[in-house]
């Protein structure tokens, strides 16, 4: 038995020692069996349809964006590590932030609206740092795939939970391992590394570490109140805790409380989306009153959304959601127009057009929405609709191709596909 043993403990421990690594952040050794190279691929391969899918890059306030690069990029120069950092501000309500590897970090609205100063963005965006500097993704999946054996990369379809009803059916499609990485939960003892040095990293960027303190002391709070945005947002894979916050509170003692706070500066940069916040309500409230069949109550929220902001998109967006339930197919197609004047950027104004557009038979129309939906975001729900749309103009083979497609996804979509290509006599 000793001897049948032998050989696999032989293997596990060769692994191990070739797939130690440096942590680039504490110098200490760490388990990597993934180099640099993967990490920059899959941040550059996953960062911009994983936004798309998690509401979108935030454009009703450009110099909003612009200024949460400038405190991201100030912090990260004292990260040490040489990464092409990014910094975006996502339309999401639900108070998140996450990093990809490779330095890819994002932030949404909602939990903008959360913090009071720039020393705690700055905080946030460090902790944020620190996961990407420190490989601490590349450690996860490395993890996984000791335990598991899974690939590194497969062709697995994703669905995206983001707290936001919108996104419920959305399922990407072709293998995006970006979208595991960012709902998986850190370790205890990446939490800590990211808390700790995203505090140093922030103080060395000259801004006062007591925000972090603050900032976590708050989040330990909205946790005992169970707060269901950051239950389904920052909660998840960032837990906050009583231990956290006294950890915070020694790095305090030892960095000591000079640097700037900015609160003046943050507040006036948040201020038009602080104005917002009742149009954003609003608009969340539709979402969830849609979700549960209330059309026309939906159309309210959405129109009493617009008259606040006429500029967002969303709004619009929700408007031609609530009329296509009612099958107000061309009503609905002009609020999506509308939305796509305002942000032609987003998959999810293009995609809801094109299946208005298709279910009204303009499949013209419908083939060049659906078909830019796809190049923003690859979804299980833009295939099959454009699979509609190639079936209905009698193009056979087109309809099988994007019908294969959308059935990689394990979704409700997915299976829809399954279906129309065994109809279609082609599963």
């Amino acid at each position: 038995m000793i001897r049948r043993v032998f050989p696999a403990v032989l293997l596990l421990v060769s692994v191990l020692v070739a797939g130690c690594a440096v942590n680039p952040v504490t110098g200490e050794r760490q388990l990597s069996l993934v180099g640099e190279g993967w990490e920059l691929e899959v941040g550059e391969t996953n960062y911009a349809p994983l936004r798309q899918v998690q509401g979108g890059d935030y454009v009703t306030d450009p110099e909003l964006a612009g200024y949460v690069r400038e405190v991201g990029q100030r912090v990260a120069a004292e990260s040490g590590r040489d990464l092409p950092y990014e910094f975006a501000v996502l339309n999401n309500s639900v108070p998140n932030a996450w990093a990809l590897p490779g330095g890819k970090i994002a932030i949404n609205r909602g939990l903008l609206v959360e913090m009071d100063s720039e020393a705690e963005l700055a905080a946030v965006l460090g902790h944020e740092v620190v996961h990407a500097a420190a490989r601490h993704s590349a450690a996860m999946q490395s993890r996984q795939v000791l335990i598991s054996g899974a690939a590194l990369a497969g062709a697995v379809a994703v669905g995206i939970a983001t707290g936001d009803d919108r996104y419920a059916g959305v399922a990407l499609v072709g293998g995006l391992i970006g979208a595991q990485l960012i709902t998986m939960r850190y370790s205890r003892e990446a939490e800590r590394e990211a808390d700790l040095y995203g505090m140093r990293f922030m103080h060395s960027a000259g801004y006062n570490p007591e925000a972090a303190v603050e900032l976590q002391e708050t989040f330990v709070r909205l946790s005992e109140d169970r707060d269901a945005g950051f239950a389904q947002g920052l909660f998840s894979s960032h837990p906050p805790s009583r231990e956290r916050v006294e950890n915070n509170k020694r790095t305090l003692r030892e960095l000591g409380s000079e640097g700037e706070t900015g609160r003046d500066r943050y507040r006036e940069r948040i201020a038009r989306i602080k104005e917002l916040q009742p149009a954003y309500d609003l608009h969340d409230e539709g979402r969830r009153v849609l979700a549960g069949g209330d059309a026309a109550t939906a159309l309210d929220k959405a129109r009493q959304a617009i008259e606040q902001e006429p500029r967002e998109a969303v709004f619009h967006a929700l408007k031609g959601d609530a009329l296509a339930s009612q099958g107000q197919f061309a009503d609905a197609e002009t609020a999506y127009s509308e939305a796509l004047q305002h942000d032609s950027s987003w998959f999810y104004h293009h995609l809801r057009r094109g299946m208005v557009r298709e279910e009204m038979d303009r499949l013209d129309g419908a083939r060049q929405d659906l078909s830019r939906s796809l190049e923003l975001a690859p979804t299980a729900e833009g295939y099959f609709h454009l699979g509609n749309t190639e079936r209905k103009a009698g193009n056979r083979d087109r309809a099988i191709r994007h019908y294969r497609t959308a059935a990689q996804s394990d979704s409700p979509t997915g299976r829809a596909a399954r279906q129309a290509l065994q109809d279609m006599g082609a599963s």
